[in-house]
């Protein structure tokens, strides 16, 4: 078994044009005097390594505690994609992943610069997956990702963004992404891994 940590370090991750960069804040250190070393951070839920919930763009949508665990971990296909992934393209990643490991199948993850159109994103939505990731800190165009995000997260789909997949060969992984649990909020940071049986 071998475990691929596909997380960014938080306090050096990419941040999305406009979010406020994550910043720690030493409150108490041993070398200080102190009896042990405090660390508070103030942060965006959409840094690093992420989850949208429903929330994000919807005023009714779910929030964060409201995602079961079972859409976050399970087997999940990653496939790498160099560039927009129209409807075709969409339907052989399925295809593929079904083929491979029909779990893996609910849950994709896409290696590379492929962004996920509109016309993709409802082939996602209609083949009912769970997740979708990427190394993008945003699905879909990253100068207009609204369009997509609402096509899947109506759908309840789970994206996760801001993943590292260069180091990993395409095929079924066992996927860990499950978001720290902050209540009634439309995002929220996880460590997510990989499992390669």
């Amino acid at each position: 078994m071998k475990i691929y940590d596909i997380s960014q370090e938080l306090f050096g991750s990419v941040v999305f044009p406009g979010d406020r960069a994550p910043k720690r804040i030493v409150e108490k250190l041993i070398s200080n005097g102190e009896k042990c070393n405090v660390t508070s951070l103030e942060m965006c839920a959409h840094n690093g390594t992420h989850i949208d919930s429903p929330f994000h763009f919807f005023i009714k949508g779910d929030t964060i505690e409201k995602i079961p665990l079972e859409k976050t971990v399970g087997n999940c296909y990653v496939t790498e994609q160099t560039s927009d992934i129209d409807g075709r393209a969409a339907k052989n990643i399925l295809k593929t992943a079904e083929n491979e490991d029909p779990e893996s199948a609910k849950r994709i993850l896409i290696k590379g610069k492929g962004v996920v159109t509109a016309e993709a994103a409802h082939v996602f939505a209609d083949a009912g997956i769970y997740l979708i990731g990427g190394e993008s800190q945003t699905t879909g165009p990253e100068t207009q990702p609204t369009e997509v995000h609402k096509i899947l997260l109506s759908e309840k789909i789970v994206l996760l963004e801001g993943i590292r997949l260069s180091e990993i060969e395409e095929g079924v992984y066992f996927l860990s992404a499950a978001p720290l649990l902050l209540g009634e909020s439309d995002g929220a940071p996880c460590r997510a891994f990989l499992i390669q049986k």
